[in-house]
């Protein structure tokens, strides 16, 4: 229990602890003084010395020595040649005022400052102390004198200790009118102040970071926080608002203005992971196309003015959090669609004008957020600095975890990259809850809209989409003139996509009338997986992949990857595309793969949007079990002239493009 205000800590049995050893202290310390002094004195004593004798150090002598008999009831300074080896202090005085206790230091004659008041028995200004009676009795001994002056400290700490008091009978009445203050309202428009105090009262040592805010276990620190770091508590009426309350000042417009040059992109995304280099390729190789699309959309918008955003760009699967799976397997034939569509991303927002911050570990998105210290349980210590965040799964888990309420807060200007989308079932926390539909990928109760996928799955979802090359004249020309009829590549750069079960039976089929290459990656040694009839270039850096999309026929696929972005660039190459038919239709209910994410959407072939949207000559979805259908479909293609990139497959490209510049649900 304790007095005063609800902030005070004071015990209701008047003085503290602390304060009565601080007492006793004193008149322990000068006990001991006193009795080193007189033993000092009489250890100092000669044979012969008269038991009244002091001794003086004569500093006019270069330090020799005095001997002066003092006579019972007489002062030193009366005897002749006297001098005190202590000049410049006559005496200690003990001054009594609300609450201080102090000693003040007297100095001698000649040196007291101009003003100074005159000191309890200081030495007059002839340099004479003021004859007194003595204080002990002629003979009284040693003993006498110690019980005298201890006497003397016992009177002084009762006045400390009285003075004390006093000052607590003020500090209490002050703190009385405070009390109710720090007490948790009954606000009907907080009506979760109570109960958010009563879990810090059990709970605010959980986390540093409510240390960081000032929260030290009294009740006025717990509705401080919960009042002004976050918004369960009304203001305290007490408190100063004023800086509380004033938002902070929003920057002044400023236009976003087309950009070519993408150097300054290049080191934003930085370096160190295999990822990013690929990422940084591929955006290096596509810097005219980039500059031909930022020109063209200039002459369209004109002089239409565009707010420039401050966005952040977190890519969450490659954070070392995360585990980071893709980049060690960038130089193994690891999948790239992710990371193809992120570089466009990047490309795009910087080619907009808009102002970037890229983030791919935990400590650079803590920093750039304004994380406090701590495991996450406290808001960002403030306000947001970006008008918008790109990231993953992986991110959004990341931010929801350090983030506290924030996450809540702005959780509106989120993007999420999600390749196969999100549906409202599994993205509505409670009816997900009550329906079955929750999985560790959803339950965000974010605006499906807020969810941006690689393909248009469905109008739930907004479409991010990535960039295909596109081709002038020239290069088609060259492609058309540098193909080969009987030349086909699988769709397939790891071994294990080569483990498919039947796969020996239609290649052998389509070995009859093409000659099959792949890039599947290998260190030493063929991979065992890889029919000795198939071509293997081993692992191909990207621009010689593209090399031999343009000389050949067919671009196969076995069925995974799903969904991915080199389809489209083999068709844009020229190629054509033959994929299988997926019966029943892949999915979450009866595929691995798709087990736990967010989506009950079923697949019937491999790339279901080349299927239905680019459909034949440039694409042949046939069931591979199916070998006179399989063989029929390879026959038909080869009769097929290739047709470069004229058409709709032109029109998709284009159209990839432009949704990719106006960045639906974004800036």
């Amino acid at each position: 229990m304790t007095c005063g205000a609800p902030c005070d800590d004071t015990p209701c049995s008047g003085i503290r602890l602390p304060d009565r050893l601080f007492v006793l202290g004193i008149g322990f310390f000068s006990l001991c003084f006193l009795m080193t002094s007189l033993g000092g004195q009489l250890s100092a004593r000669r044979p012969g010395d008269s038991p009244f004798t002091i001794r003086t150090e004569d500093e006019d002598s270069g330090g020799s020595e005095e001997s002066h008999d003092v006579l019972p009831g007489h002062r030193p300074s009366q005897q002749p040649g006297f001098r005190p080896s202590l000049r410049g202090v006559s005496c200690w005085n003990f001054q009594q005022r609300p609450a201080v206790v102090t000693l003040q230091l007297c100095p001698g004659p000649g040196r007291r400052p101009p003003g100074a008041g005159s000191c309890h028995r200081c030495a007059s200004p002839g340099g004479q102390i003021p004859r007194e009676e003595p204080r002990f009795p002629p003979g009284a001994g040693l003993m006498e004198r110690i019980q005298a002056i201890a006497q003397n400290v016992s009177d002084i700490a009762v006045k400390v200790d009285q003075i004390l008091r006093h000052s607590l009978i003020l500090h209490s009445k002050v703190s009385e009118g405070r009390r109710d203050q720090c007490e948790a309202p009954s606000d009907p428009k907080f009506p979760d102040c109570s109960g958010k105090v009563e879990w810090m009262r059990a709970r605010w040592t959980s986390d540093p970071c409510y240390a960081f805010f000032g929260v030290d276990g009294t009740e006025c620190s717990f509705l401080i926080y919960l009042s002004e770091v976050e918004w369960f508590c009304p203001p305290l009426p007490w408190r100063n608002q004023t800086a509380t309350q004033m938002a902070p000042k929003s920057l002044p417009k400023v236009q976003a203005v087309f950009r070519s040059n993408l150097s300054h992109l290049l080191e934003l995304m930085g370096s160190g992971k295999e990822s990013l280099i690929f990422m940084k390729k591929r955006t290096k190789r596509l810097t005219a196309q980039w500059a031909l699309a930022a020109q063209r959309l200039a002459q369209k918008l004109g002089s239409v003015w565009r707010d420039q955003k401050q966005i952040l760009v977190h890519i969450g699967f490659l954070t070392e959090e995360s585990g980071d799976v893709f980049s060690p397997r960038v130089l193994k034939g690891g999948p790239l669609g992710e990371m193809v569509q992120w570089a466009d991303i990047l490309a795009t927002l910087y080619v907009l004008g808009h102002g970037l911050r890229i983030t791919v570990s935990l400590k650079e998105l803590q920093s750039n957020l304004g994380v406090p210290p701590g495991r996450g349980n406290c808001p960002l210590t403030m306000p947001l600095p970006f008008d918008l965040i790109y990231t993953d799964y992986h991110g959004l888990q990341q931010m929801k975890q350090h983030m506290g309420l924030s996450f809540k807060k702005y959780r509106c200007r989120i993007r999420v990259i999600d390749t196969f989308g999100t549906e409202p079932a599994y993205n509505h926390e409670e009816y997900a809850t009550l329906h079955g539909y929750r999985t560790n990928w959803g339950y965000w109760n974010l605006n499906p809209k807020q969810f941006m996928t690689m393909f248009p799955h469905t109008p739930d979802n907004s479409f991010m989409g990535f960039v295909s090359e596109e081709l002038n004249e020239t290069e088609k020309q060259l492609i058309r003139g540098g193909k080969a009829s009987n030349m086909a590549v699988v769709y397939g750069k790891e071994a294990s996509i080569w483990k498919l079960q039947g796969k020996d039976k239609f290649l052998g089929v389509l070995n009859k009338y093409m000659e099959i290459h792949g890039t599947v990656y290998y260190e030493s040694q063929r991979p065992p997986e890889v029919p000795a009839f198939v071509k293997n270039h081993g692992l191909l850096p990207q621009p010689e992949f593209q090399q031999l999309l343009r000389k050949a026929k067919l671009f196969i696929g076995f069925g995974f990857p799903y969904e991915g972005p080199a389809p489209l660039e083999a068709i844009a190459n020229g190629c054509v595309f033959l994929q299988a038919r997926f019966s029943p239709p892949h999915s979450s209910l009866n595929h691995e793969f798709f087990r736990g994410k967010p989506t009950s959407r079923e697949l019937f072939s491999q790339h279901p949007y080349a299927e239905n949207f680019i459909g034949k000559p440039h694409v042949w979805t046939v069931d591979y079990n199916n070998s006179e259908e399989f063989e029929a479909a390879i026959k038909a293609i080869m009769r097929t002239q290739p047709s470069g990139l004229g058409g709709k497959v032109q029109t998709e490209a284009t159209r990839y493009r432009s949704e990719k510049f106006r960045c639906p649900a974004g800036p």
